[in-house]
């Protein structure tokens, strides 16, 4: 893939293995470098072709609702084995993106946050009413990616964490059920835009100092790319997801994604 090489990034790797790389904001259209968008994202997932694991690193401050849970569709369709690696930030819809992971990893300075959708929007009291409706109906959507891995949560639970923009630790995010396991620290800044931290509310003091200090793909050491856990996954787990695969691979004909 040659567009967006420093902050949008896929890779075919060796054992009909994917990298993925997703440093950058979540758009509809391509305005900035470091913009991503989902037509882009499938594109590359096409070029990737017949690949059994891929591994999808994160570190964006969130963006478009609709674009994002069109890139977490896609993720939860494919047949390959997810590895999804938080390496600084997954914040608002990247956190949505993140849940798409059949395993999902942490470093332990790295953040996830989730809150309810917001949008900018201007008219007359009948269409702000229904811009609210959408808004409500959006929530549902991302709550329920967000309910199908962290089991440990109520709805009740997950409602009032949203509704306080919640910033968790990978020890909070273990603890409620949102990640699988917690890696070593790492030197990655945490990619936020000065647009996107003008929309947060609660940026921690760790990720302010970050603003606009954006990680290049280019700059990473790769000799530190982490490589994938060993497999603990019993067989009878592995019968249960071969089934739910084929499931989705017949419900991708029908959705059209």
């Amino acid at each position: 893939m040659k567009s967006n090489q420093k902050y949008f990034q896929m890779n075919r790797k060796a054992n009909n293995k994917g990298e993925i790389y997703i440093y950058g904001d979540i758009v509809s259209y391509e305005w900035e470098d470091r913009d991503v968008t989902a037509v882009k994202f499938k594109e590359g997932l096409d070029e990737l072709g017949d690949v059994n694991e891929i591994d999808v690193h994160i570190n964006s401050a969130g963006g478009n609702v609709f674009e994002g849970h069109a890139i977490y569709n896609m993720l939860r369709m494919h047949k390959a084995k997810v590895n999804i690696y938080i390496d600084a930030l997954a914040a608002s819809i990247a956190s949505v993106i993140a849940m798409s992971g059949d395993t999902i990893f942490m470093h332990k300075n790295s953040l996830l946050m989730i809150h309810n959708s917001w949008i900018y929007t201007m008219g007359n009291a009948k269409e702000l009413r229904e811009t609210a409706d959408l808004l409500d109906k959006t929530d549902k959507t991302s709550n329920i990616a967000y309910l199908d891995k962290a089991k440990n949560l109520s709805e009740d639970e997950l409602k009032a964490l949203l509704d306080a923009e919640t910033w968790l630790t990978a020890e909070e995010a273990l603890e409620m059920g949102f990640i699988d396991e917690i890696l070593d620290a790492n030197e990655v800044a945490a990619s936020i835009s000065k647009n996107q931290y003008k929309l947060f509310k609660h940026v921690p003091k760790s990720v302010e100092q970050d603003v606009d200090k954006i990680t290049n793909i280019e700059d990473l050491n790769k000799k530190n790319t982490v490589e994938t856990p060993k497999e603990t996954m019993s067989e009878e787990e592995k019968e249960i997801r071969n089934k739910i695969k084929k499931n989705c691979e017949s419900l991708k004909i029908i959705m059209n994604f």
